[in-house]
């Protein structure tokens, strides 16, 4: 399959039934944001978590950039631009909570900003007031996995590639923190070994070459197997939490880019 990225046969209703705590969904990133610019607040946190978001999210933005036929430094230029422009107090006052997802609300913030002539050609230098991660910083972390025919980025419509890059780093997100968390535990190892049973079919997964592999029984293998799914789509339902306004709004976001990334690369649009 052309998206080299583990999401395979995730059910969008198990990830439903997954289950969040709806009185902590107010401290999630982008609730806090529209709370505090609905309420006209200078507020500091909400700041820093839009400038995460636009840490996590810049790849989708910067594919988008190039697409449009520019450079790759002048990509940079734009996106480092544009982000600039988000971080800026008067965006988040101007983030209208009715529109709820920050992904939807991004390209549509993007597209605004590449139509405009003179944002395109200001001459603004990047950082000014605003503290943002440099550009090394962002190309310094794990490469997406991530890979798309020729045919698709020729042929599909700017916001199918867009929501496809905005999913696959949802799910790589999900990915590392479930690395990270394993990683301390002292099971990386586990981890790197399990980790294509992620996605997989129960029936493609063999317990025996795993549990000869890890040194283990198979019944501990189909334990941890069981373990590592569970925290993974938790971790994605949290990291879809981050990005939608109300938590009724998790679940279609989640069924959403399941769907996305369960297409076929290879189709026409």
């Amino acid at each position: 399959m052309p998206i080299e990225i583990i999401i395979g046969s995730v059910n969008p209703q198990v990830l439903a039934e997954s289950g969040s705590d709806d009185r902590n969904f107010a401290t999630t990133r982008w609730s806090l944001i529209l709370t505090s610019a609905n309420l006209g607040a200078d507020d500091q946190k909400a700041q820093q978590a839009l400038s995460e978001l636009c840490r996590l999210y810049w790849r989708p933005i910067f594919s988008f950039v190039c697409r449009r036929g520019y450079s790759t430094q002048d990509a940079q230029d734009l996106t480092q631009d544009f982000f600039v422009m988000m971080l800026e107090r008067n965006w988040l006052r101007n983030a209208d909570p009715t529109r709820g997802r920050f992904r939807s609300l991004l390209f549509k913030s993007l597209q605004n900003f590449l139509n405009d002539a003179a944002a395109k050609r200001r001459t603004c230098k990047r950082g000014g007031d605003v503290q943002f991660v440099s550009w090394d910083e962002w190309r310094a972390e794990a490469p997406s996995k991530l890979t798309l025919s020729a045919q698709a980025l020729e042929s599909w419509p700017d916001q199918r590639l867009f929501d496809l890059r905005w999913a696959a780093t949802v799910v790589e997100q999900a990915l590392r923190r479930l690395r990270e968390e394993c990683e301390s535990q002292g099971r990386l190892r586990a981890f790197e070994t399990l980790r294509p049973c992620l996605g997989a079919e129960r029936e493609d997964v063999s317990y025996s070459t795993l549990a000869h592999t890890l040194g283990v029984p198979e019944a501990s293998v189909k334990q941890l197997v069981h373990r590592l799914r569970q925290r993974y789509r938790c971790l994605l339902r949290d990291e879809v939490a981050e990005t939608v306004a109300d938590a009724t709004e998790v679940d279609d976001e989640i069924r959403h880019l399941c769907g996305v990334l369960g297409c076929d690369t290879s189709a026409a649009p």
